[in-house]
């Protein structure tokens, strides 16, 4: 599988889970559908800044894609909640830089330290899917060539994530066990990923993700 389709798949769960957002309400197949979308984002960052040639200017462009997308992502978000976060940009772009910072540094403890931190800003300044986006997205790098032990340590994280909301809303635990399980299933084309390009669409993802927030806005607003 390449990476194109990889981006295809990614695209097309994430675009479901905004459609279950903003027209059945959360909680929806196509939430649960949804889940398979991030794991493989983080996947293609890992693997695009391991085969950059400019990890800087990659960290930057993360970063404009961010600030443009905000508003897109905050519109998208005003047709059906009331409270606002940072997008999925501003999650991948603390997820590179706590990989290039790891790299930095020699010593991998204080690297690790630095990862925590990072880990601890992203839930500070509320980005999407929080230090768990890049907790993900650390743990792709570092079992980047140990790939049987993805499945263990994304069910691990992925449960931790999930956890205070299954003790907080005991009733509905089934729906957060299911989460889990749709969020591990991503693997399965990250496995059959064969390291091959595609097609190349460098900006595919970049522009479809706040393009599609604004369409979403529209049709929910005006129709």
């Amino acid at each position: 599988m390449t990476s194109f389709i990889l981006k295809l798949i990614g695209i097309t769960c994430m675009l479901c889970d905004h459609i279950g957002d903003a027209f059945i309400g959360h909680f929806s197949f196509l939430n649960l559908i949804g889940r398979i979308a991030f794991p493989i984002f983080a996947f293609q960052l890992v693997q695009g800044y391991i085969h950059t040639h400019d990890t800087k200017k990659y960290i930057l462009r993360l970063f404009i894609f961010a600030c443009i997308s905000q508003i897109p992502f905050m519109l998208f978000l005003s047709t059906f909640r009331n409270n606002y976060y940072l997008n999925i940009f501003f999650t991948l772009t603390l997820g590179i830089i706590s990989l290039y910072l790891f790299d930095k540094v020699k010593n991998h403890y204080i690297g690790t330290l630095l990862v925590s931190l990072i880990c601890v800003m992203a839930y500070l300044i509320h980005v999407d899917y929080g230090y768990f986006g890049v907790l993900v997205i650390f743990m792709f790098y570092i079992l980047k060539d140990k790939k049987i032990f993805m499945l263990p340590c994304l069910a691990l994280l992925t449960t931790l994530f999930y956890l205070p909301n299954i003790v907080a809303y005991s009733s509905i635990w089934f729906i957060y066990f299911e989460c889990i399980v749709f969020t591990c299933f991503s693997l399965v084309p990250i496995y059959l990923y064969n390291s091959n390009l595609g097609p190349k669409v460098k900006y595919l993802f970049y522009i479809f993700y706040p393009l599609h927030l604004v369409i979403l806005w529209f049709v929910k607003i005006y129709f």
